[in-house]
């Protein structure tokens, strides 16, 4: 399989229950509902990506238990290569234990499992797949090593490099920005990147600008109603958001990433492939759950 896109990222079983409103420190709520869905940043990514119109092969691990098995299942179903999704024996795969409330908002707490395993010698068994990718994604869920070896792997390949810097708890280390093609934050990881406080598209401006000076190619800041802020060595260009009522932001930002990326991969410019990725988002955030709110590339059209 040539695979256009590879993500290099997290697998996890999403926990989530849906309650009027987050809990406080110490305090117990009754919610309302509860599901388990298939989820992580890397593997939201590559079902974005598939979905939206390209070959994709995810690199990553899980557990060797029942997760583990749903996990790779609900990517094998969307048609991506798993060949490198490696059950790591004696550990659990990785979970997210997510809390929504009734303004969409979410509260999330990651247990890594398999993830944390996925060290830079069980990608490099699987570096064919990064000579046949076009486009390279790595996320932050997994460990920084290893997101190191991919970045600079990617550069020296020559492929398109897109960082999602999500979680975010501080600065990049300074190595990895000449790697980066494309780093798209959120408005709260563009602030634990940089140090400066992020809430409208000046301020965006400003960090991106940071960012860009630091070595990363081009960055594309998210801004949920707001829409998205790019900024290059060209200057930078407002994205407005489609305006939606939300039901559920989780895995908004993956479907972004992934549906920009995917169309760089079909070969759309820059900003054509922006505002795929902010139509897939916009319709993801107005259905439950990560990667069942993903849409399909025909709906993006409807």
């Amino acid at each position: 399989m040539h695979a256009k896109v590879v993500v290099v990222g997290s697998l996890n079983m999403d926990l989530v229950a849906r309650a009027d409103r987050l809990p406080r420190g110490g305090e117990t709520l009754a919610g309302d509902s509860f599901f388990t869905v298939p989820g992580g940043k890397g593997a939201n990514q590559a079902v974005a990506a598939a979905r939206l119109g390209a070959s994709v092969a995810m690199v990553g691990n899980v557990g060797d238990d029942a997760y583990g098995l749903q996990l790779r299942r609900a990517l094998e179903v969307e048609g991506i290569d798993c060949q490198a999704v490696t059950a790591c024996a004696g550990v659990s795969s990785g979970v997210a234990l997510i809390v929504v409330d009734a303004a969409s908002q979410n509260s999330i707490v990651i247990i890594p499992g398999g993830n944390g395993l996925l060290s830079p010698e069980s990608v490099q068994r699987f570096d064919a797949l990064l000579q046949n990718a076009e486009v390279v994604i790595c996320q932050l869920e997994v460990p920084p090593a290893t997101v190191a070896w991919v970045l600079a792997r990617g550069r020296e390949l020559g492929k398109t490099v897109i960082l999602n810097p999500a979680p975010a708890s501080g600065p990049l280390p300074a190595d990895w920005f000449a790697h980066i093609d494309y780093l798209i934050p959120n408005e709260s990881e563009a602030e634990a990147l940089t140090g400066l406080s992020v809430n409208d598209l000046e301020s965006a401006r400003k960090a991106a600008e940071q960012l860009r000076q630091l070595g990363a190619g081009k960055v594309i800041v998210t801004l949920g109603a707001q829409g998205a802020l790019f900024v290059s060595e060209d200057g930078s260009q407002h994205f407005p958001a489609t305006p939606v009522k939300p039901l559920d932001t989780t895995a908004a930002g993956d479907t972004f990433v992934g549906g920009f990326a995917a169309s760089l991969a079909r070969g759309l410019e820059e900003g054509e492939a922006i505002v795929c990725g902010q139509r897939a988002a916009a319709i993801s955030v107005t259905r439950a759950g990560a990667q069942p709110s993903i849409p399909y590339l025909a709906e993006l059209a409807e």
